[in-house]
């Protein structure tokens, strides 16, 4: 599976449990680390821990490994790392605070709300 792929299967999984604020990152000229970063936001801690279940279910589902999670226990953020995209799942205010969209805004980036479809503002490819 390619990263975009695999980014897209990420956007998806996350807009069926209804993630909020579904953004992905291009940040390929940015870092050697990942190729994608994906942010969503839930609603509270149990919400939060249901987008990321469902990741790993997606993940476990086309045979695509997790690297690691962190943070699953409270809720508030939980990073996926699946290698070639790494996923930021946080509580609304969280997010807000450490505000990760500024502090990577060179990055290319798609914007998907949790109803309907992601719609798609920047290049990803």
């Amino acid at each position: 599976m390619s990263p975009a792929e695999l980014r897209d299967l990420i956007v998806a999984s996350l807009d069926d449990r209804k993630g909020r604020s579904i953004l992905a990152l291009d940040v390929t000229k940015l870092t050697d680390v990942t190729d994608y970063m994906v942010l969503a936001s839930g609603t509270s801690a149990r919400h939060v821990r249901s987008l990321v279940d469902n990741l790993r279910e997606t993940a476990r589902r086309c045979a695509v490994r997790v690297l690691g999670i962190e943070g699953a226990d409270t809720g508030t953020w939980v990073l996926v790392d699946l290698g070639d995209v790494v996923v930021h799942v946080m509580q609304a205010e969280t997010r807000a605070f450490y505000d990760l969209e500024r502090l990577w805004s060179d990055a290319g980036a798609a914007r998907g709300e949790a109803s309907g479809a992601p719609e798609r503002d920047g290049v990803l490819a």
